[in-house]
């Protein structure tokens, strides 16, 4: 895959991704009504919405940042923690296994845009080092010393 194509579908996906985090965190932050049902049917207090509303708000906007890599990371990480104990939730709640498939899906939809970021931030690294090559050997040796 080119890089420019790597870069267009990492944020396309990411931007997506993002917008739907976003879409949740409000609404477990209103405390939905849907929402609330799933809490009381899974056996959690609601007030859970309101931490994971907000860590899913914070996570998404630390997604669509670029300056802090190690933060980009404990994001993603929070994502999957979230993603694989709402599909352990569901499975030992007794409420069958295609209710753990969009907990799943999510999952692995999160694995393909890591993948994608990490091909993005190694091409970037790559077109990187290739600019400093050019430079250095557009530069005169004389002009250097």
């Amino acid at each position: 895959m080119k890089p420019r194509t790597t870069a267009r579908l990492y944020w396309t996906l990411t931007i997506l991704f993002c917008l739907m985090m976003l879409a949740d965190g409000v609404a477990g932050l209103l405390h939905e009504q849907n929402g609330v049902a799933a809490m009381k049917a899974l056996g959690f207090p609601v007030y859970i919405m309101d931490i994971t509303g907000a860590a899913k708000i914070l996570g998404a906007l630390a997604l669509l940042q670029n300056k802090y890599r190690t933060l980009k990371e404990w994001a993603f990480a929070g994502f999957a923690i979230d993603f694989i104990g709402a599909a352990a939730s569901v499975a030992f709640a007794g409420l069958g296994a295609v209710g753990t498939l969009p907990a799943l899906v999510m999952t692995a939809v999160l694995f393909g845009i890591y993948f994608l970021w990490k091909r993005y931030l190694a091409s970037r690294a790559q077109t990187a080092s290739a600019d400093d090559t050019d430079a250095a050997f557009a530069t005169p040796a004389a002009a250097t010393l």
